[in-house]
């Protein structure tokens, strides 16, 4: 016996965002302007407020973007570069449905990836950085 899953609307676009060991894959569909993140609501997801507006920069930018839903899958990481990630990964996504948003979104920075990457930490060393406390005698 087969079985279909009926999708209600076909994914306009996609969009992958990245920071730190995060990784958000991103879908655009039509729709009303909600954010899902890994099957919950963003608001739910993302527990405090500086958060919960990183994600929702690209939608206060563009107003187009306000009649997409978005759906997020977001592993890795802490919360942060979670947030961090589904920003870049929305902001692709809009993009890569409407090329005449990437002015817009660029001036903001949304479209610039954050690179950085925690340090290893180095043999001999107390961290990447820190070195054991010196003896002299």
């Amino acid at each position: 016996m087969k079985t279909t899953k009926k999708i209600a609307h076909a994914p306009l676009a996609h969009g992958v965002g990245r920071r730190k060991s995060s990784v958000a894959r991103v879908w655009l569909r039509q729709g009303t302007g909600a954010i899902l993140v890994n099957g919950k609501a963003a608001q739910e997801y993302f527990e405090t407020e500086f958060n919960r507006t990183t994600v929702g920069i690209p939608f206060k930018v563009c107003a187009p973007a306000v009649h997409y839903d978005i759906e997020v899958n977001v592993n890795g990481g802490g919360l942060r570069g979670q947030a961090d990630a589904t920003a870049l990964g929305i902001a692709r996504a809009l993009v890569s449905h409407d090329e005449n948003l990437r002015p817009i979104l660029k001036k903001e920075g949304l479209l610039t990836v954050d690179s950085r990457l925690k340090e290893r930490k180095k043999y001999g060393q107390r961290g990447a950085r820190r070195k054991f406390q010196f003896v002299k005698r």
